[in-house]
């Protein structure tokens, strides 16, 4: 919704989850006579006198890439940069020098139990082979269990032996978007946030998440998750791109300034993280800042980002109800569009359904509005521990049980009175 620095953020419209693919049959060995080296770009490099033959290594068994993977898996943990790059091939040297940025990238995070596995082979070339790996890893202290992503490694003979040359880019295989993958990262610890990217800011978002802890959880608390424990990730980067990936998204968020996501775990439910949109994030105030962080940690304290069943205007309305919450900021300036709308005679019928805070909605920001006044209205008339009461129902019951139990009010009812609050509030 459009906040008082005039920039629109959102929460969470698509509850996603990103995809981990499922791991594949054990791989017994590639087919293929000849070895020779895989193709110029992300995926390795060209073929060239450098490529040993096949008589020298073998296409290379499931044994051969988990010995690989277990050496960097050693190299990581024992933070041993020279035994992670052996891993790697020399050329191409722009992808060397990736590997190492990620390295180095990985040794400022607080990370536990890194492990890559093979899972398929997902690709083969002329005896080279781009294999599908399973990676595990989680971050000490605020991830429960370990996350599972998906990655691509591309492996062709050098020198005796088989090595990394690339990833799956240059076949068409997209890699699960991590923070590390960029340029140098730098990490931010508060109190109780981690703020980890190459983009501006990071000291200030690590404060001002810190900041809003207390806030969110004297409201969202009775809803918390086990896994809150009042702790959260923002992964800030540089790249408004990266942020869409990061997000689970294929490109750039449009007009979002921060969302939050999950990231599939081994032991259900996944990680909560705070994906930052740099571009727009950067053009909110302090005011506009704060709400909207209050709003996304409001999500990661209730479970909203992988909450499928309590309806999206409660989710979304809660947590900006939560962010707005003791913030000197008028009705009329907060849900300025929907003014115009009621000012123009045109009252909302219904309250937003799903599809009104879908990417591209035509009244996006009138959505967000419409659930933030609906949720700030329960708290006025029943108070908040009401409002907290009627969002735990929700998620147990359909829209309209849960309001007939909690508020003597059935689905009509409570819009009928939700709409003369609209019209009271915004005239």
């Amino acid at each position: 919704m459009d906040g008082p620095a005039g920039g629109r953020w959102r929460g969470v419209p698509r509850r996603r989850t990103l995809a981990v693919l499922a791991a594949g049959a054990a791989l017994c060995a590639l087919a293929g006579a000849g070895v020779t080296a895989a193709r110029t770009g992300p995926g390795g490099p060209a073929p060239g006198p450098a490529a040993t033959a096949a008589a020298d290594v073998g296409p290379p068994d499931r044994r051969a890439v988990e010995a690989v993977l277990a050496n960097r898996e050693r190299a990581v943990r024992d933070r041993d940069r020279t035994a992670f790059l052996a891993t790697v091939a020399a050329a191409p040297a722009g992808y060397r020098r990736a590997q190492a940025v990620m390295f180095d990238n990985l040794l400022k995070l607080p990370l536990e139990g890194w492990r890559e596995r093979f899972a398929a082979v997902a690709s083969t070339a002329g005896g080279a082979a781009t294999v599908q790996v399973e990676l595990r890893y989680r971050l000490r202290g605020h991830d429960a269990a370990p996350l599972v992503r998906t990655r691509h490694l591309a492996f062709a003979p050098r020198g005796g032996r088989w090595v990394i040359t690339g990833d799956g880019a240059g076949r068409g295989l997209a890699d699960d978007a991590e923070i590390w993958d960029g340029g140098p990262i730098t990490v931010v610890r508060g109190r109780s946030v981690l703020a980890a990217g190459d983009g501006p800011g990071l000291a200030e978002i690590a404060r001002r998440l810190d900041a809003a802890v207390p806030a969110v959880d004297a409201v969202a608390g009775p809803l918390a998750e086990k896994g809150w424990e009042r702790r959260a990730v923002a992964l800030v980067p540089a790249d408004p791109a990266r942020a869409g990936a990061l997000a689970g998204g294929g490109g750039e968020p449009a007009g979002i300034a921060a969302l939050a996501t999950v990231m599939p775990a081994v032991r259900g439910g996944g990680a909560d993280r705070i994906v930052i949109a740099p571009d727009s994030f950067g053009r909110l105030n302090a005011l506009g800042r704060d709400v909207v962080l209050t709003h996304e940690l409001t999500h990661v304290a209730t479970g909203g980002a992988r909450d499928g069943r309590t309806p999206l205007w409660l989710i979304e309305g809660f947590a900006d109800y939560t962010g707005y919450k003791g913030r000197r900021v008028g009705v009329r300036s907060a849900a300025r569009e929907l003014r115009a709308e009621v000012a123009a005679g045109r009252l909302p019928a219904a309250l937003p359904g799903r599809a009104a805070f879908e990417d591209g909605a035509d009244r996006l920001a009138q959505s967000y509005q419409e659930a933030w006044l609906a949720c700030r209205m329960i708290a006025e008339r029943y108070g908040e521990a009401t409002l907290v009461r009627l969002y735990r129902a929700a998620g147990r019951s359909s829209e309209d049980a849960a309001l007939r139990s909690v508020l003597g009010l059935g689905t009509a009812a409570f819009t009928a009175a939700w709409r003369d609050y609209l019209r009271e509030e915004l005239r």
